[in-house]
C-alpha cells in the first residue's frame, strides 16, 4: 500500500512534535518533512514532495497564505494543502482558501478529525471545520458585497442543495435530508459550483458566508 506523504508548516516546534507523532503512528500515512516558516516551506514543498501539507496560518518571515500560493504555482504535481486555523482567524483563512488551500480545520481538532482530513483531501475532497466556520466568517457580516447574478441563475432546488452544503453537510447528510440519492446531490453540487464558478465545496461556504446566504 503506498502511504500518503504529510508534511507540516508551523512556527512552534512543540506543535510540529505532537503533529509528528501523530501521523507517523498511522500506517497509512508518511511523515516527510516539516518547516518553521512559509519561506521555509517552498523549499520542504520542492525537495519532499508531499502529497498533503498541514500549512498554518499566521507565521514570520511568511505566511501561510503566500506560501500556499507559492507552492501551488510550482511546476509539477502539486500537495493539497489543510489550512490550521484558531477561532480568533477570521478572513485570513478565506484568503488562504482563494489562494487554493483544500480546506481548514482548527489546530485544536480531535487527532481522529485531523487524519480524516488528511485521508479525505488526498482523495479530492475538500474539508471544513463546519464548528468553526460561523466564528470563522461572522465578521464578513460587516462588508458583505451585493449577492453575485451568477447565483440567480440557480434552481430553486441548487439553492436549497446551496444552503445545505453551505451549512457543511456532507452529501449523504443532504441526500438523508432531502430524500435523494447521494449521485443525484453530487450532480446538483456540481451544477452549483459550475455556474458559480467555485473550485469545490469550500469555496462554496466562502462565498456563502461573504455574500450573506446563509
Amino acid at each position: 500500500m503506498k502511504k500518503i506523504r504529510v508534511a507540516l508548516v508551523d512556527d512552534q516546534s512543540l506543535f510540529r512534535a505532537g503533529i509528528r507523532m501523530l501521523v507517523s503512528s498511522q500506517p497509512d500515512l508518511e511523515f516527510v518533512g516539516e518547516a518553521g516558516d512559509g519561506r521555509e516551506s517552498i523549499g520542504m514543498a520542492a525537495s519532499t514532495r508531499p502529497d498533503v501539507i498541514l500549512m498554518d496560518i499566521r507565521m514570520p518571515i511568511m505566511d501561510g497564505i503566500d506560501a500556499t500560493s507559492a507552492i501551488l504555482a510550482a511546476a509539477g504535481p502539486v500537495p493539497r494543502i489543510i489550512v490550521l486555523t484558531t477561532f480568533d482567524l477570521d478572513e485570513a483563512a478565506a484568503r488562504a482558501i482563494r489562494a487554493g488551500a483544500s480546506g481548514f480545520v482548527l489546530k485544536d481538532a480531535d487527532p481522529e478529525f485531523l487524519l480524516a482530513a488528511i485521508r479525505a483531501v488526498h482523495t479530492g475532497n475538500s474539508v471544513i471545520a463546519a464548528s468553526a466556520t460561523r466564528e470563522l466568517f461572522e465578521h464578513f457580516g460587516a462588508s458583505r458585497i451585493p449577492v453575485p447574478a451568477a447565483f440567480e441563475s440557480l434552481t430553486a432546488r441548487e439553492k436549497e442543495i446551496f444552503l445545505l452544503a453551505a451549512r457543511g453537510l456532507s452529501n449523504a447528510e443532504i441526500a438523508a435530508g432531502e430524500f435523494l440519492s447521494e449521485a443525484t446531490v453530487k450532480t446538483h453540487i456540481s451544477r452549483v459550483l459550475g455556474k458559480l464558478g467555485l473550485r469545490d465545496r469550500v469555496q462554496l461556504v466562502v462565498f456563502a458566508y461573504e455574500n450573506g446566504l446563509t
